[in-house]
């Protein structure tokens, strides 16, 4: 019924369509695995359980907080409502300080206690992130 062209053509318009499904499936996937959430200390004091994924945490470096180390520094990250502990093991940026905005990126030990394997403060010391100035409620 259908000429030797169009059945061709029918073919390989299939095929691209199948090929840019598995393209955005792929890519989808990809990112969904990449993906680190942000979190403010209230949140996390509010969750119910625990997960093992890599998240970051974000809010204002606690005043008299910071302990410095041969190797790893330990400070307190505040939204100024609840607290969490943190230990970072590497250098810190320049900008780095108590009183200013962070976000640590890394994995939760508990409610209390979070590991992290990145310290993000590349800002000027007056910008801060909309997610934290949004966790902090515009203090």
């Amino acid at each position: 019924m259908y000429g030797k062209k169009v059945k061709l053509r029918f073919v390989f318009l299939a095929l691209i369509l199948a090929s840019v499904i598995l393209t955005v499936f792929l890519v989808l996937q990809s990112l969904k695995e990449n993906v680190v959430y942000f979190q403010s200390p209230s949140e996390i004091k509010s969750l119910i359980e625990l997960n093992k994924k890599k998240i970051r945490v974000g809010g204002m470096v606690k005043e008299q907080s910071i302990f410095i180390d041969s190797d790893k520094v330990n400070f307190v990250i505040t939204d100024f409502k609840n607290e969490i502990n943190v230990v970072y093991k590497g250098a810190v940026p320049n900008l780095f300080a108590e009183g200013k905005g962070v976000v640590a990126e890394g994995f939760l030990k508990d409610k209390n206690y979070f590991t992290a394997t990145k310290i993000l403060a590349k800002h000027d010391e007056n910008y801060m992130p909309p997610e934290v100035k949004e966790a902090l409620g515009d203090k």
